[in-house]
């Protein structure tokens, strides 16, 4: 009678075979070539030669990201100034393009601009048509609100021929000018003025001089104010003179009067004041009590600066 295959014959009087000790149930046992071999369970190999054989991998649900009532994505693209239609069917194709988080490489897909969020190359493309950003220059002696009761000049009454409700983008005090964000996007000025996103805001100051050359590590370290700790990101004297110095403050917080607290604890009280950036954002030529509208580029980076 023929033994089964996978079992191997044993003596007649029950001794061991010729071809080795007996192995109790679990041990391992050695291969022609003297190398242990354990059980590989249900996805090891059935017979010598025989591939490992994987669990497939479970797969998520795919997400379907096509409105067949909406808009063709690259007219939606075109439409937002990304390129002409042919340019944003290549950035399509090229899998440059997501939408709800998804990357998009067929041009039949439609979306609604409204309601979906689309990126091009990781930056956020603004497709609602009715969102304004502004890069305002606030003067001194402007009240950083949109209307003021005691008729003092703010804000609202640069913009007032505007027909969109705009927030302003953080505040700075009547003596500090600068720049200012106005928009009427709330979900993006509310993340731009929250401490989690460490969005960066640039100033420039006028102090007494002369400044000490470890200022700035003694206030990248860190000092104490009445209302705790603060740090700065970056600090730089840009230019100084008998009794004055100009430098430059980098950071993220935003308490305040923040920059002039901190400075007047380390012995330089601020002169004057300019917040020349905030975030990818900057001042540039736009003159005082003027302002300029974002472009599409800017708008992208800033989105990027507030994690959308």
């Amino acid at each position: 009678m023929t033994p089964p295959r996978n079992r191997r014959p044993s003596g007649g009087s029950g001794a061991p075979s010729g071809r080795g000790p007996n192995r109790g149930p679990g041990q391992p046992r050695r291969s022609r070539q003297g190398r242990q071999q354990t059980d590989r369970g249900t996805t090891g190999r059935t017979r010598p030669g025989q591939p490992d054989l994987a669990p497939p991998e479970p797969k998520g649900p795919e997400i379907d990201v096509h409105d067949p009532r909406g808009t063709r994505l690259q007219k939606v693209l075109a439409a937002a100034g990304i390129g002409s239609r042919r340019a944003c069917e290549e950035l399509i194709t090229d899998g440059r393009v997501m939408v709800d988080g998804h990357v998009v490489t067929e041009l039949g897909v439609r979306i609604d601009p409204l309601n979906q969020t689309v990126h091009v190359d990781g930056e956020r493309v603004q497709l609602d048509e009715s969102r304004v950003y502004l890069a305002f220059n606030k003067p001194v002696g402007v009240v950083t609100t949109m209307s003021d009761e005691l008729g003092r000049l703010n804000i609202g009454d640069y913009v007032a021929g505007r027909p969109e409700r705009l927030f302003h983008v953080g505040r700075l005090d009547a003596d500090t000018e600068g720049l200012l964000i106005l928009t009427n996007d709330g979900d993006l000025a509310h993340r731009l003025q929250h401490p989690a996103h460490g969005v960066l805001k640039t100033y420039v100051a006028e102090v007494p001089g002369p400044v000490a050359k470890d200022l700035g590590k003694r206030l990248r370290e860190g000092i104490e104010l009445d209302d705790g700790p603060v740090a700065v990101d970056s600090f730089r004297i840009i230019d100084s003179r008998p009794g004055k110095a100009i430098v430059e403050v980098i950071l993220h917080e935003g308490r305040k009067h923040i920059v002039r607290r901190m400075l007047e604890q380390v012995g330089h009280p601020v002169l004057s004041l300019v917040r020349t950036q905030v975030g990818p954002i900057t001042l540039g030529s736009t003159k005082s009590g003027r302002w300029r509208p974002l472009n599409r580029n800017e708008i992208g980076q800033l989105y990027k600066a507030a994690g959308l």
